[in-house]
């Protein structure tokens, strides 16, 4: 079954919107274990280098993108790992858009062949399937990442739209404005909820700004959401509009040997778009 990420739970799952907000923290990073390790924060500032190259060298799908990257910070949360060895963000990235392509019934062999053999890199498919599999052990098989696109629907009928060519234009630049603040750290902080209700606003402050104190308020009232954490992410979201902070996908990452089998070495285990100030597309 393709994971939809505006719909992430199966049916046996489904009860509801509450089980989306009840199991939503188990699908997010730990932000203090990058705090903590500048080794961490250094991996996953290459593998969001590489990520972002192969995107838009390749004109991956950006649906994919946004869940290799979820599963890669989670991993790197509760994973610990030697700065030492960067040929470790290299296969990560490799390993989690082999795994979020399966998700996505997508077919990418092609572009991740080519991808373990660039940056003087070259990983055979045994390796790859030994780090996929140690990110699956990581993440405890919970692959069907419940992300802010799975609420958009939900904070979207807050509102009284008739218009429904006005609701997918709502939610298509919320997605948009997901995409692209993902690369930034701290936006991992905050629930899945409060992102997509934040992006929401955000929005809806481009697309119709009159309407936006009462779409505040009538977001604000839900039930889930903690009304002081929305403001803080929505202000962070609004900063990012204002600067524009990704790196550019053309960065490159130095590249070392990579060891003659780069798992022999097991890892110690401890447990978007440019800066475009919101683009419309």
């Amino acid at each position: 079954m393709e994971l939809d990420l505006q719909d992430p739970l199966t049916i046996q799952q489904y009860d509801g919107v509450s089980s989306l907000f009840a199991n939503e923290s188990e699908h997010m990073p730990c932000l203090i274990a990058f705090q903590s390790s500048e080794s961490r924060f250094t991996i996953r500032s290459r593998a969001l280098a590489l990520i972002s190259h192969a995107k838009f060298s390749y004109n991956l799908d950006p649906w994919l993108v946004y869940l290799a990257v979820n599963y890669m910070d989670r991993f790197i949360s509760k994973h610990e790992t030697l700065e030492k060895r960067p040929w470790i963000s290299h296969i990560l990235v490799v390993a989690c858009l082999s795994l979020a392509a399966k998700m996505r019934n997508s077919d990418l062999s092609a572009i991740l062949a080519d991808l373990s053999r660039e940056e003087g890199f070259e990983f055979d498919s045994r390796s790859v399937q030994r780090m996929e599999t140690i990110i699956l052990a990581t993440l405890q098989w919970r692959m069907r990442s419940i992300t802010p696109f799975s609420l958009l629907r939900y904070f979207i009928s807050f509102f009284e739209i008739e218009d429904s060519s006005l609701t997918q234009a709502l939610t298509h630049r919320a997605s948009d404005i997901i995409f692209d603040v993902q690369h930034v750290l701290k936006i991992s902080e905050h629930n899945p909820s409060t992102t997509a209700a934040s992006a929401l606003l955000c929005a809806i402050q481009d697309l119709m700004p009159q309407s936006f104190s009462s779409s505040l308020s009538a977001i604000s009232s839900c039930e889930y959401l903690d009304k002081d954490r929305l403001l803080e992410c929505l202000g962070l979201m609004q900063e990012i509009a204002t600067a524009g902070c990704e790196p550019s996908p053309h960065t490159t990452v130095s590249s070392t040997s990579t060891p003659t089998s780069v798992l022999d070495r097991q890892c110690t285990s401890s447990g978007g778009h440019t800066g475009s100030k919101f683009p419309h597309n």
